[in-house]
């Protein structure tokens, strides 16, 4: 069965992230979102307000972020940081995760975050994305045992990335990964099916988007929105 164009804008946050955006830029982006009737707007936490009067009347969610983009906060800031998302009309919560626990494998104080933050969020109507990083974790145990505890807590949705993490290379450029197949593939197992994929970093072109669908991936942070449902039109999706 061929997708339609409403299919593949359902899939898309609109991601409004990158620390330079201006407001004017950010409006520009929550009214191409309601253009193209996406399913979120992830925009920057201090203009929650703004998307949502951009947004009113619309059936694109506005969705936000916490802990973004490193995860280092304490989960009291966490919590009080997802709080003031919620207050301020956020529906989705996109939720880095403390990377440095992970990688010491802390998984006692994680399960404490991934839980309390999700509890919190669940009890006022809003979805969890917890977002692992995958760049910065080697091997999939990481990952896996991430999965797990989302399962657990029974989160809304595993991510893939930031699109912020970069890593040094071997040629001395700092540059990442993303959403790779591999690690996707490894989610979408090892998550209970309740439990959503969300891939971010490197989905810029509709190719990238079926691609990613077929693997299980639901719902994908994208920069490049304009561009790839604009070829879906040009392709004769509709």
């Amino acid at each position: 069965m061929k997708e339609s164009l409403k299919s593949i804008a359902s899939m898309i946050d609109h991601s409004l992230l990158h620390p330079t955006l201006t407001d004017q830029e950010l409006l520009a982006g929550c009214q191409l979102a309601r253009k193209y009737d996406v399913a979120a707007v992830c925009i920057k936490p201090y203009a929650i307000s703004l998307a949502e009067e951009a947004l009113s009347g619309s059936g694109v969610k506005v969705a936000s972020v916490v802990g973004f983009p490193h995860g280092c906060s304490r989960i009291e800031v966490k919590l009080k940081e997802a709080e003031l998302a919620i207050h301020d009309g956020a529906a989705e919560l996109d939720m880095v995760v403390n990377i440095g626990k992970v990688l010491s494998k802390d998984w006692s104080y994680i399960s404490d975050e991934i839980q309390s933050l999700n509890e919190l969020v669940q009890s006022r109507g809003v979805i969890l994305k917890v977002i692992f990083e995958n760049d910065f974790l080697p091997g999939d145990e990481f990952k896996s045992t991430l999965c797990h505890l989302c399962n657990t807590s029974k989160v809304g949705f595993v991510k893939t990335s930031t699109g912020y993490g970069y890593i040094r290379q071997l040629d001395g450029k700092y540059d990442y990964r993303g959403a790779t197949d591999q690690d996707l593939i490894l989610m979408r197992r090892e998550c209970v099916d309740f439990i959503q994929v969300k891939a971010a970093g490197g989905i810029r072109t509709l190719d990238d988007i079926l691609r990613v669908k077929a693997l299980g991936v639901t719902r994908v942070g994208a920069t490049a929105t304009e561009s790839i449902l604009s070829e879906a039109i040009k392709r004769g999706y509709d």
